[in-house]
């Protein structure tokens, strides 16, 4: 099946992103794309100084858009995240519709980023954002996809636990920075895709060098051998790869890592 990753350049206008957003998915779907992914904080600028400002119902503005675009496309919509306000406390939400418009899943950002490298970058999501408390899997004609956002893919035992759930496809929508982007974004999914043997996908915000967070860019999709078969520049753009489940399968049976793990020695578990 056909993937689309819209590398979207997103401005300071909520209106226009999701104008533009919902034009590229349409445009994905008529190459052929079936599932369709937008990238981190879509809808909005990233920034801890953002999150309250374009906060949302979920359902909102921009997630009942989405739905009408996944069903008018007759698509599966991987709505990239958004912030997202509920009882008070704000979220960083990823959410996916079904080819009939209807909800699938909502994934909360699990990890915050939370990071200080002196000199370079420092970021606090925690000042602003509370974190989400679960998986989140949805399942398609094609495979069950498993999703995390941004941070979320540096936990590789967030992914083993997707790999052991039956996921054949991570989705990652994320917008890693001009310092931790050249370093770990590829590195990242190659190691997460080669540990469990499945394809990792991850949609990021086209580069604005003028934003007051500069994304790296660089949406890319990784196979289970650990190759990268498709991956955009800087600029907005979408791109496009075929996902081959028949390599997932035989390069499992070629290495056959799963069913050669030492559970008697170690294992990692799904909590709640």
């Amino acid at each position: 099946f056909r993937l689309a990753l819209i590398q979207l350049h997103v401005s300071a206008v909520k209106s226009d992103n999701l104008q533009r957003a919902c034009g590229l998915v349409k445009e994905a779907s008529a190459k052929g794309a079936k599932l369709v992914a937008l990238p981190e904080c879509f809808n909005s600028p990233y920034g801890t100084q953002y999150f309250k400002e374009y906060a949302e119902k979920i359902p909102g503005e921009s997630t009942q858009k989405l739905s009408e675009v996944a069903k008018e496309c007759s698509i599966y919509l991987i709505g990239g995240s958004i912030p997202e306000e509920d009882g008070g406390k704000l979220y960083n939400t990823c959410t996916v519709f079904g080819p009939d418009g209807a909800l699938l899943a909502k994934h909360r950002k699990v990890h915050l980023f939370d990071i200080n490298v002196p000199g370079k970058i420092q970021f606090k999501e925690s000042e602003t954002l509370s974190p989400g408390n679960s998986f989140s899997m949805f399942d398609t004609p094609y495979c069950k996809v498993g999703l995390g956002i941004c941070y979320d893919m540096r936990f590789a035992e967030m992914a083993q636990i997707y790999g052991q759930k039956g996921c054949q496809l991570l989705i990652y929508p994320g917008a890693f920075n001009m310092t931790t982007g050249p370093a770990h974004w590829e590195l990242l999914q190659r190691g997460r895709a080669v540990d469990n043997q499945l394809y990792v996908a991850t949609v990021s915000p086209a580069r604005d060098e003028k934003a007051s967070y500069v994304a790296w860019g660089h949406s890319t999709v990784v196979n289970p051998w650990g190759e990268v078969i498709a991956k955009a520049g800087a600029e907005e753009t979408v791109v496009y790869t075929d996902i081959d489940l028949k390599k997932l399968a035989e390069i499992r049976q070629q290495i056959p890592i799963l069913s050669q793990k030492r559970c008697d020695l170690y294992g990692v578990e799904m909590k709640k």
